[in-house]
């Protein structure tokens, strides 16, 4: 079988896909689209998106060669699985026909935007088109290609995340001290996901913003198999509870973890008992030999009040080692820093980086981890990503453009026609998009590019991780947190074609009665 996880490669999508070869009408072409319906937890002064993952979902499950074999297997599986444990339709001739004629490659076109582009809702991010008898394929793959939201959602929080940082960084960092910027946000997540793969592409959805993470997984997978073998991401050695509490004292656990790592950036839990008494009376014991060392020592606190445990850890080191006021008026804690992993979200990072300002800490002194809230804490609708048939030309040529407009949601409202996509330099470069046949001529660059075409394309298409996490940074930076992502013509369609449609609806013609 050709499929991942010992999976046959036709089931790699819903029950319901399988019957809808016989349900589409016949056509000579139909097109989809996908896109985010609303911003990240519905912010509406926000709605900047980060679009990436659409690279590792084709080339693991897309551009694969199914196989006789694959074609038995979900032959075999479909047997029973209809009400019943009857036989369930699938279009095994359509399967038998691509494998034979196309070297098993699934027969339709997908363009999409670059890894990393910056989005707002409404934007098409990509666009499959189906042919011929392929046409009622046009929307089988979509159960695969949604997954996309996982990476697109955890690259916005992580995003997100990095501006609340950045906004306090301005504040009370001087400028020789923003490198440390890129390791305030580290990846705890790991251990919280489902499984080795959501991990990876998860954690290395967050390495687009931070070069922090303790996610394994997704740091080798991003450094060799989307850098070129480039570094991407760091970490550092810490304890964990239990080796603190493996020694009989917290105070032996400092001193044996300082002799091991006292030298560079080390992290040391400090709640396994008592975090107030842990400050005040063990780390005064030990800091001689961290001193001696001349390392960095990372204060972790793991659990209490998040605001609380951050000023207590940054009052006890500043106490200890000292500090020193910078050009903006905050201190620098001298070789040390608290880190909170704990709880976080991008709204208790604003809480906790207020009480840092207003404690008169400088927000360097201060890095946050993330775990379950990074990973896991995120689902389809946080960003509402779907997927719509938005045109198909029959079979005797007529041509319809359709659109989606429940009554009852009006959030769940859909683009017709087929889509280019364009940068409005009037809006820093924000995508915009437009119906294909009306700039189709104009000479501009359709950043709707094409990623496969009935088979895998130039691998070159792809850009390797260090270029993607740039784009981020850049579009992140110019384009506006609100732009208007449709464009006036296409909107002007819409509003056409919706017309239409409703008086379809009002005279009962949508219902064939």
């Amino acid at each position: 079988m050709s499929g991942p996880f010992g999976l046959p490669l036709p089931l790699l999508t819903d029950s319901y896909k399988a019957s809808h070869f016989a349900l589409y009408p016949p056509a000579q072409e139909a097109t989809a689209y996908c896109e985010f319906r609303h911003g990240f937890d519905k912010d509406t002064e926000d709605e900047r998106m980060v679009f990436c993952g659409l690279r590792y979902i084709i080339e693991q499950y897309v551009a694969r060669q199914w196989t006789l074999q694959d074609v038995d297997m979900a032959e075999a599986f479909f047997r029973t699985h209809n009400f019943g444990f009857t036989k369930y339709p699938f279009p095994k001739h359509l399967f038998l026909k691509f494998i034979a004629e196309n070297a098993g490659y699934f027969p339709v076109r997908i363009e999409a935007l670059r890894e990393g582009s910056v989005v707002y809702p409404h934007t098409p991010v990509f666009q499959i088109t189906a042919k011929d008898e392929y046409s009622s394929l046009i929307t089988y793959l979509e159960t695969v290609l949604l997954m996309a939201w996982y990476p697109s959602t955890v690259a916005t929080l992580s995003r997100r995340s990095r501006a609340v940082i950045e906004d306090h960084y301005r504040e009370s960092v001087d400028e020789d001290g923003w490198w440390t910027l890129e390791t305030r946000m580290h990846d705890f997540g790991f251990r919280g996901c489902t499984c080795v793969e959501q991990s990876m592409i998860g954690g290395a959805a967050h390495l687009l913003s931070f070069d922090g993470t303790d996610t394994l997984s997704a740091a080798f997978y991003a450094q060799y198999r989307l850098n070129n073998g480039r570094p991407v991401a760091t970490s550092i050695p810490a304890t964990e509870h239990s080796v603190m509490t493996a020694y009989s004292s917290e105070r032996q656990a400092m001193l044996s973890t300082i002799e091991a790592y006292g030298g560079g950036v080390f992290a040391c839990v400090m709640d396994s008992y008592d975090y107030s008494r842990a400050l005040s009376e063990v780390l005064p014991v030990v800091a001689s030999k961290k001193l001696e060392k001349g390392g960095y020592l990372v204060i972790r606190p793991d659990s209490g009040d998040q605001v609380e445990a951050v000023l207590l850890g940054l009052r006890a080191a500043d106490k200890v080692f000292g500090s020193v006021v910078n050009s903006k008026g905050y201190k620098v804690v001298t070789g040390a820093s608290v880190i909170q992993g704990d709880g976080v979200t991008p709204e208790s990072l604003r809480h906790i980086l207020a009480a840092v300002h207003g404690a008169g800490y400088s927000a360097q002194s201060v890095g946050f981890g993330m775990g379950g809230g990074l990973l896991q804490k995120v689902n389809r609708d946080t960003m509402s990503m779907a997927i719509k048939l938005s045109s198909i030309t029959y079979a005797d040529g007529e041509t319809r453009d359709i659109m989606k407009f429940p009554k009852e949601g009006s959030e769940k409202v859909s683009l017709p026609g087929k889509f280019s996509v364009y940068a409005d330099q009037d809006q820093g470069g924000a995508p915009v998009a437009f119906r294909k046949e009306e700039r189709e001529t104009a000479g501009l660059e359709n950043l709707l590019r094409v990623v496969y075409e009935g088979g895998p394309v130039d691998p070159n298409i792809w850009d390797d991780f260090a270029t993607v996490r740039q784009r981020v940074s850049d579009q992140w930076r110019k384009f506006p947190k609100r732009a208007r992502a449709v464009s006036e013509s296409l909107l002007a369609y819409q509003k056409l074609v919706h017309a239409r449609q409703e008086q379809s609806v009002n005279e009962g013609t949508a219902f064939g009665v």
